[in-house]
Formats: C-alpha cells, structure tokens, sequence
C-alpha cells in the first residue's frame, strides 16, 4: 500500500492528538527518538572515552599527545580540558564532513530504495558499528602521535554520520506517505519539539546517564560496558521502524545517473518557487541559529549569574522555547496563513536578537529572551519544513530531502567558523545587529501585509 497515508486519525482530531493516533506515524516517530537520542549520545560517548583513555592526566604527563602536538606543529594545550577539546575536534570533523558532502547523493539513494527499508538498515549498521568501539581501547601503535584506536573512533565516526545521511531524507520523505496533508503542520510539529528535546536531554544527561550505565555494569562485572547504550538505542530505532504496515511499490530500476538526478532535484526548486523559498527560510534559520551558538558565549559572559561556561543555560531555554512554539504551532497553525507565521517567526527572531544586545548582562531577561527567540524558530521552520514535504513530487523527495540537509549542515558550518572571529573584532553589539537586521529584512520579504 503506497497510495495514501496509513490510518486514520478520530473523527474531529486535531493538531497533536490527530498525528499520535496513527499508529504508523506513532511508530516512525519513537524510532526517531531512539535514533537521535542515539546520535547525541554518540558524541558524549566520544568525548567520554577520549578523556577516560587517552587524556587521562594533564598534557605534559602523556607523552604520546605530546607527540602529537610536534607531529601537527602546535603547542600543546595547557590543561586537560584543552587536551579534550582538541582530540574531540577530530570526532566533530568526522562527524560534520558527511553531513556536508554527502546529503545529495544520499537523498539519490533514498529515493531509488524502499525508505522504510533505508532507515531501518541506517539504524541497524549503525548499531553494528558501534558494537566495535572495544577493539579501539585497546593499546594499539601509535599513528601521528596517537594510538591507532583513537584513529579508529575516528573513522568509525565518519561511517556513521554518512549512514545517518541515507536516513535524514528517507525519514523526512515519510512523513507525508504516513500523514494526511491537513495533519502535516501538527506532524512537523511534534517532530520539532522532540527533536529538541532530544538534544537537551542527550547533551545535559548523556554524561551522566553513561556514568550509571558504566557503574551499573561494573557491579555485575562487565567493565567498560558504557558503549553498549547506543546500539542499544540505535537497534530499538531499527525495531521500531521495521513495523510500520508501509509497503512501497517496487520501483523500475532507473536509467538516469546519480548526477542526472541530482539535477533533477535542483529542478525542483528551480520549477516551484514555494519550495525554493521555504528552504530558504530554513538556511537562514539554521544558519541564525548557529551564529547565536558562538554569540551563547558572549552573552553568558556579560551575565554575572553565569560567566562563559554556562552558555549552555542560554542554548536550553532557546530550546526549550522552540518545543513549546512547536507545540502551539501543533495546535493553532493550521488555522494560520503560512506566509504570516514565517515573518511573525523571522520577526519575533530579530527582535530577539536586538533586546539581547540591549539588555545583555541581564539574568532574567536574557533567559527569557532566548525562550522567545526559540519559539519564534518554531514558527519559521515547521510551516516551511510542511511546505517542502507538501509541494515536492513524491518522487523527488529523498533528492530534494537530501539537497537541503546539504544546505542546512553548510548553513550551521560556516556561522560556526565566522561568528567567533566577527565578534572578536567587532564586538558582540554590531554582530546582534547585523543579525537582527537580516532576520527583520527577511520577515518583510515575506510580505505579511498581503492577504494571500
């Protein structure tokens, strides 16, 4: 069955209580939670086991990371907090290049192949991946100044983002394959909310949750045991997943090549202009978003309740502001023009960002402002995420999927690389401005004054 969406939601649902009665939806979105607590968790574990087994002491007492630092011609770092930082660069490189290179092709894949089957076998291999990590703790030679074990983290880092990759666009292209269109908005949604909760809860608990898994499993004689969290998060993602009651037509084995399709992909956006725009949208955000994760420490820093360490604080309540704006986009968007919610977001985004600078160095207000920022990326991604999955072809959705989770991870990239050497020469006002200016530009793009 592949005609329609599966199931159906009560008669007069609507919003959050009309998606989670789907059972199939209900089933594709706990595998989502598995996979991207799995994801999250995956990085703690990372930095875990770097600071359990190759920083245990202060830099100058481990003579192999001294060597390292001759082999790369720096200085090595004073501290042991700066050591980790350092190896778990390495980790995020891994894991970031993927992301940046490969979601097209990927979305290629995605689409010639069965999507349930695409995600269910990301989740597996990923799993299976994992289950490798003890045969990178043991001593091994060294490599550039460090074992060949931490190389291996490495490597088996960058195969996992690159299967994450194939299960982006099949995930997203799912979607309204489970959902009926008027139930989109509210799907999109949920999807957001725990998407975020997800981050909050694997980056603020993941450490100590690994800690307790570690411990637990030390008591019943199994050491080092930590790892085995994620395949086994990433397995019930798989599990889960694997019964949805979606069965894809076969599809003809296709006679165009990749690069064919992927211009097929570009087409899409070139021949309907509302996808264009509506992933736009979403670069900006995404690439707003990452600036304020470099500019978190700044205004941390100006806060005498918190001081640079605890930018974190501010990064929680943006999310926590963007679960609870999905939530109420969940239950009254429908009833909302897009194009208004799009600027009422970019508009609530960039006056955000202005009252940060003015009233930075403010406890209360500053939390609260990051809140309000938060919900306004809500109202800004979820209506254009739900116009992207409603106008695109069904079969060009993985292509066109995979297109913008290229676009996304270059957005969230650079902003990373620039805004702390901006804000550094220019100072965090003009940087505020700058933002906010472009974010307020762009809700009047919108046009919002316009009826229709």
């Amino acid at each position: 069955m592949s005609g329609s969406p599966q199931g159906s939601a009560p008669a007069g649902a609507s919003g959050l209580q009309a998606v989670l009665a789907l059972p199939d939806f209900r089933l594709l979105w706990l595998g989502q939670i598995f996979s991207q607590l799995a994801d999250k968790f995956y990085i703690v574990l990372m930095v875990f086991l770097i600071a359990q087994t190759w920083v245990q002491g202060t830099p100058d007492a481990n003579p192999a990371l001294a060597e390292a630092a001759s082999a790369i011609r720096m200085d090595l770092p004073e501290t042991r907090a700066q050591m980790i930082t350092l190896l778990a660069t390495g980790i995020y490189v891994a894991n970031t290049v993927p992301a940046m290179v490969l979601g097209t092709l990927a979305g290629v894949w995605a689409d010639r192949w069965p999507k349930r089957t695409v995600m269910v076998a990301s989740n597996g291999l990923r799993a299976a991946l994992v289950l490798a990590v003890p045969l990178c703790l043991v001593q091994s030679p060294l490599w550039l100044g460090l074992s060949v074990g931490y190389w291996g983290l490495v490597l088996m880092t960058f195969l996992e983002s690159v299967l994450t990759q194939f299960f982006a666009p099949a995930e997203q292209a799912a979607i309204p394959k489970l959902v009926p269109p008027q139930h989109l908005l509210a799907a999109n949604s949920l999807y957001q909310a725990t998407s975020m909760a997800a981050t909050i809860v694997g980056f603020a608990l993941g450490d100590p949750i690994l800690r307790l898994m570690r411990s637990a499993l030390a008591a019943i004689g199994i050491d080092g045991g930590e790892f085995l969290l994620l395949p086994a998060c990433y397995g019930l993602a798989a599990l889960t997943i694997s019964r949805i009651r979606w069965q894809e037509s076969p599809r003809r084995a296709s006679r165009t090549s990749v690069w064919e399709e992927i211009q097929q992909g570009l087409a899409v956006l070139r021949d309907r202009p509302r996808v264009a725009s509506a992933m736009g949208q979403l670069v900006l955000l995404y690439s707003l978003l990452a600036a304020l994760y470099v500019l978190a420490i700044s205004l941390a820093s100006a806060v005498a309740g918190l001081g640079p360490t605890r930018f974190g604080t501010l990064l929680a309540m943006s999310g926590l502001g963007l679960a609870v704006g999905a939530v109420a986009v969940a239950q009254l968007g429908q009833q909302l023009n897009r194009r208004h919610l799009a600027a009422a977001g970019l508009g609530t985004i960039g006056w955000s960002l202005l009252l940060l600078g003015q009233l930075r160095g403010n406890l209360t207000f500053t939390l609260l402002l990051c809140a309000v920022l938060g919900v306004g990326a809500a109202m800004l991604a979820i209506p254009a995420q739900t116009t992207i999955q409603e106008d695109t072809p069904e079969a060009m959705r993985g292509k066109v999927f995979g297109l913008q989770n290229n676009l996304i991870n270059i957005a969230l990239s650079l902003p990373l690389v620039l805004a702390g050497a901006v804000v550094s020469r220019w100072g965090l006002l003009p940087v505020l401005w700058v933002l906010a200016s472009i974010a307020l530009l762009a809700a009047l793009a919108e046009r919002p004054w316009r009826r229709c």
